[in-house]
């Protein structure tokens, strides 16, 4: 059975990407088979190197999905707009991703927040979760401001009645001041999500085997959680 499990940001720029990768790491160490979809990347021309090449080189993803790219750094939605085109629907991407079903596990990484609207009709990565049935991880990013943008994410699965595993905060600063330490304690009282963990902000510049060992020391925190276990140490079962 195909685990599908969507990675939804608080923003843009909060590591969305390096959190993506980091459980493709540690499912692809289990021997499980784990596809990565990006329904959209903005902001990266039609040649040069966008989010799911980092997956590859930091995790060894191969089977690697990018749906529609645009140039400019907008919503996926007003990029296509201003170039003229539409933006594949939420139905269209469900489609896609429901057709890797031979593979044990697929993550799905969204494009800025929640509620960025993917598709020219208006759809959401919300919306696409809801479609898919996939429970969701939030990233954040550490600091002022980030326990209000997590909390609002998480209310809005709530009201979709989505299944949210937890938070990871996607890049910890190597010296953390005084709000990032707070945000350790105040997620989870925040959110009412179990704080999954943390991948520290240079981890992305990584070599391959390195950022495995990094991959389980960020996350073991979600060994508490039993859902959040269930993800990093058998999410192709769970």
């Amino acid at each position: 059975m195909t685990a599908i499990v969507i990675i939804a940001g608080t923003d843009t720029g909060v590591g969305k990407t390096i959190v993506t990768a980091a459980l493709a790491t540690l499912a692809r160490s289990r021997g499980d088979r784990v596809a990565v979809v990006k329904p959209a990347q903005t902001g990266v021309g039609p040649t040069e190197p966008g989010d799911l090449d980092d997956i590859r080189r930091l995790a060894g993803v191969e089977d690697l999905h990018e749906l529609a790219r645009f140039a400019e750094p907008l919503a996926p939605a007003t990029a296509a707009r201003r170039a003229g085109v539409r933006a594949p629907s939420v139905a269209d991407h469900a489609e896609t991703i429901r057709a890797l079903r031979n593979r044990d596990l697929v993550l799905v990484e969204g494009a800025g927040g929640l509620l960025v609207e993917l598709d020219s009709d208006r759809g959401t990565l919300a919306d696409l979760a809801a479609r898919l049935l996939a429970p969701v991880i939030v990233v954040a990013r550490a600091g002022l401001g980030t326990l209000n943008a997590a909390a609002l994410t998480c209310e809005a699965l709530r009201r979709r009645k989505l299944q949210c595993l937890g938070v990871v905060i996607g890049s910890w600063p190597l010296r953390p001041d005084l709000a990032a330490r707070c945000n350790l304690e105040d997620l989870p009282v925040y959110t009412g999500c179990p704080l999954l963990g943390r991948m520290p902000e240079q981890s992305g510049s990584l070599p391959a085997l390195e950022f495995l060992d990094a991959a389980r020391a960020a996350l073991a925190p979600a060994r508490t959680h039993e859902r959040a276990r269930h993800l990093v140490s058998s999410a192709a079962r769970g």
